[in-house]
């Protein structure tokens, strides 16, 4: 059976309301959620559409989720980005302004700014979370370096903020919930070292209650897919890159950096 559809994401969803966690928001964290609780985060890195159709699944099991939008229009859509606010989910901003303004920071807090009263439109965003950039030399996460987000009426960067020594992350980065010895930025200091790969593997976990009662769980929409065509897109096509090894990702930066600096 193919993994990662939409079928197999409401299979997910039900077995966690089975083993009785408290779904939430990032934003319902800042607020003191205690006990036994899932925090489900989606960072919509493209094809909204699929965005859509999770936060449908989502609503009609009486769920709330963050959706992280970038202004890339790979991602932004405010037809959609509408819709799944109407369904009652937090939206908030994948920002990857130090990136996109090539390490300036002067520029980059300057474009966030404006990225983030872009989205305020629709919603009264109060949390954030960095895009990756994999293929960038330039970590955005280091704009919080010299300036501090709270002056921008945000409450949690959940890379800064959230300890990952007491809540599990799992993502879905590479098609496969061990991403993370693929993964340049994607990825966080934790005491967990869970051997779960498919999303079989994590439902069998959550079966045998072996998870910890606090836990992140990050679903990219865009590798979620019922289409045969677009399955086999995402899954085989445009993962390859999760097979190049950090160090050669690493070396890759290092020269584009050293570019940078001689031009």
């Amino acid at each position: 059976m193919r993994d990662f559809t939409y079928k197999t994401y409401e299979q997910l969803l039900n077995e966690l309301k089975s083993a009785k966690f408290n779904f939430a928001a990032v934003e319902d964290y800042a607020s003191g959620l205690k006990d036994r609780f899932i925090i489900l985060r989606h960072d919509v890195d493209s094809w909204p559409s699929n965005a859509l159709q999770i936060a449908q699944i989502e609503a009609e099991h009486g769920i709330k989720a963050t959706y992280y939008f970038r202004v890339s229009p790979l991602s932004y859509n405010e037809k959609i980005i509408r819709q799944i606010v109407d369904l009652g989910h937090e939206l908030g901003y994948h920002y990857e302004d130090l990136s996109s303004c090539r390490g300036n920071k002067e520029q980059a807090i300057a474009s966030f700014q404006r990225n983030l009263e872009k989205f305020r439109k629709f919603y009264p965003v109060k949390t954030i979370a960095m895009h990756g950039k994999p293929l960038s030399h330039w970590n955005n996460l280091d704009l919080w370096k010299y300036y501090d987000y709270h002056d921008y009426g945000i409450i949690c960067e959940p890379y800064l903020d959230f300890d990952f020594n007491q809540i599990l992350y799992l993502t879905d980065v590479g098609n496969c919930w061990d991403g993370d010895k693929y993964s340049i930025r994607d990825t966080v200091r934790s005491k967990y070292n869970f051997q779960i790969h498919s999303t079989k593997d994590l439902i069998s976990y959550i079966e045998k209650g072996l998870l910890p009662d606090q836990i992140m769980l990050n679903a990219h929409p865009s590798r979620w897919n019922d289409n045969l065509c677009k399955w086999i897109i995402r899954y085989y096509v445009l993962t390859l890159p999760k097979y190049l090894p950090k160090k050669m990702l690493k070396i890759y930066r290092e020269k584009r950096k050293t570019a940078v600096k001689e031009t």
